[in-house]
C-alpha cells in the first residue's frame, strides 16, 4: 500500500475516534456533575495538550523520525482516554485532557496531521496536490461521520449490559482508547520515504516563507479563536441543554454533518481549479458562519437541525484549499515547520476560547458561543481576503 494511503487511512481511524468522542465528552463531563464552565476548561485543557503536542511535532518530529513520532502520539492519546474513562473529580479529568490530548473538537486537529501533512504533498505530482488533500480530508470526515453515528453506543451499551448512563459513557470513553490505537498498524507500514534526509533536517525558512507564514498565522489565530468557541463538545451540550436532545440523536445530527463536509471537500478541489484557492476559501466560509449563527436563535430542533446540516455542507471548503495553499506557499523540507506553525496557532487559540465559551453558555445565554464564533469567523475571511487575494499558488500563477 502507498504511503498517501496508509497516511490517509490512519487520518480516518483517528478521525473515527475523534468524532465519537467529541459528542460524548460534554455529556459525559456533565453527567460527572461538571459545571459548563469546568466542561469549557477541561475541552480547553484537551485542546492545549494538542497544542504541545503540535510544538513536539514542529520542533522535533523530522528529527526524532516521523513514523515513531506518530506511533507515540497514539500511544499517549489511548492513555489519555483510559484514564478519562476509570477517573473522576475535575483535576483528574483535566489533567489526562491535557496529557492525552483529548480532542473535544469533534474534528480531528490534532498533532498527527502536522506530521501527515508534511508527507503528504510529496507523495503525488504538484497539480494533484489540492486533490491529495481533498481525499485526505473526505477519508477524515468519513470517520467523523462514523464517529457521529458511535456516540450512540451509551445507548447501545445500557441496553444490552443493564446499566446506568455514566457507565455506559465510561464504556465509550475506554472504547475510544481502542480506536485510536489503530493508526499505528498503518504507521508502522510507512516507507523510508517519509523520512527528511539527514542534511535537511535542520532548516531555516527563508524570508519569503517567513513573511507568509506570519501574515497567513495571524489570521488563523482569529479563525481559530472563532472555532474554539464551536467545538462538537460544546455544541453537543448547546443542543443537549437547549432542545433536550439526547446523545443517540446529537450523533445521529453530526453524522450527517461529517458526510456533508465530506462531500464538500471534493467540491472545494473542483472549484479551487475555478476560482483559486484563496476564493474558494472565503466565499464559501462567510455563508457558512451566517448560516450558524442563525442557529442559536431558531424555536426547534429540526430548523436548528436543518440550519446546521447546511452550514456543514460549506464550512469545511476552506479546509483542503488552505491545507495545499500553505504548502504550496513554502519547500519541501520547509513544510513540518510551516504545518506546525499554522497548526500550532490555530490549536493555541482552540484551547483558550472553550473556556470563555463555558462561561457565557452559563453566565450570558447558551446560544452565545455561536455568535461570537461566527462574527470572529467572518471577520477572518474578509481580512484573508484583502491581504491573500493576490499570492496565488504556483500552479494558479
Amino acid at each position: 500500500m502507498s504511503d498517501r494511503n496508509l497516511i490517509s487511512l490512519s487520518a480516518g481511524f483517528r478521525a473515527l475516534a475523534t468524532g465519537m468522542l467529541g459528542i460524548t465528552l460534554g455529556i459525559y463531563l456533565a453527567r460527572l456533575n461538571l459545571t459548563p464552565t469546568q466542561i469549557g476548561f477541561v475541552v480547553g485543557l484537551g485542546l492545549g495538550g494538542c497544542a504541545v503536542g503540535a510544538l513536539l511535532a514542529t520542533l522535533f518530529s523530522d528529527r526524532f523520525g516521523r513514523r515513531r513520532f506518530l506511533i507515540a502520539l497514539a500511544l499517549l492519546s489511548a492513555l489519555g482516554g483510559v484514564v478519562t474513562a476509570i477517573g473522576s473529580g475535575f483535576a483528574l479529568l483535566a489533567a489526562a485532557a491535557f496529557f492525552g490530548m483529548l480532542n473535544g473538537m469533534g474534528r480531528d486537529r490534532g498533532a498527527g496531521l502536522i506530521v501527515e501533512q508534511a508527507i503528504l504533498p510529496s507523495t503525488v505530482p504538484t497539480a494533484d496536490r489540492t486533490k491529495a488533500f481533498a481525499w485526505y480530508n473526505v477519508l477524515q470526515d468519513a470517520g467523523h461521520a462514523l464517529g457521529s453515528l458511535l456516540a450512540g453506543l451509551p445507548f447501545i451499551l445500557k441496553k444490552i449490559f443493564v446499566i446506568g448512563e455514566v457507565e455506559a459513557l465510561r464504556g465509550t470513553v475506554l472504547f475510544y482508547s481502542v480506536l485510536i490505537l489503530i493508526p499505528i498498524l498503518f504507521y508502522s507500514r510507512l516507507s523510508s520515504k517519509v523520512e527528511i534526509p539527514l542534511e535537511k533536517k535542520k532548516v531555516v525558512l527563508s524570508p519569503e516563507s517567513r513573511l507568509v507564514l506570519t501574515k497567513i498565522s495571524s489570521l488563523f489565530l482569529l479563525d481559530s479563536l472563532g472555532g474554539g468557541f464551536l467545538t462538537t463538545a460544546l455544541l453537543s451540550f448547546f443542543f443537549f441543554k437547549r432542545f433536550g436532545v439526547g446523545p443517540e440523536i446529537i450523533g445521529l445530527l453530526f453524522f450527517g454533518a461529517r458526510v456533508a463536509n465530506a462531500i464538500s471537500h471534493l467540491g472545494a478541489a473542483w472549484l479551487a481549479k475555478k476560482i483559486g484557492l484563496v476564493n474558494t476559501m472565503v466565499f464559501t466560509h462567510i455563508p457558512s458562519s451566517l448560516l450558524l449563527m442563525t442557529v442559536g436563535f431558531v424555536p426547534s430542533f429540526p430548523i436548528a437541525a436543518a440550519l446546521f446540516l447546511l452550514r456543514e455542507g460549506l464550512v469545511e471548503m476552506d479546509v483542503p484549499t488552505r491545507q495545499s495553499y500553505v504548502m504550496a506557499m513554502v519547500k519541501e523540507e520547509e513544510r513540518s515547520i510551516a504545518s506546525g506553525v499554522t497548526h500550532l496557532v490555530r490549536l493555541g487559540a482552540w484551547a483558550v476560547a472553550p473556556s470563555f465559551a463555558g462561561m457565557m453558555m452559563q453566565g450570558i445565554a447558551s446560544a452565545m458561543p455561536l455568535y461570537a464564533g461566527g462574527g470572529m469567523k467572518i471577520l477572518y475571511d474578509i481580512l484573508l481576503y484583502k491581504n491573500f487575494k493576490k499570492l496565488k499558488a504556483p500552479e494558479e500563477s
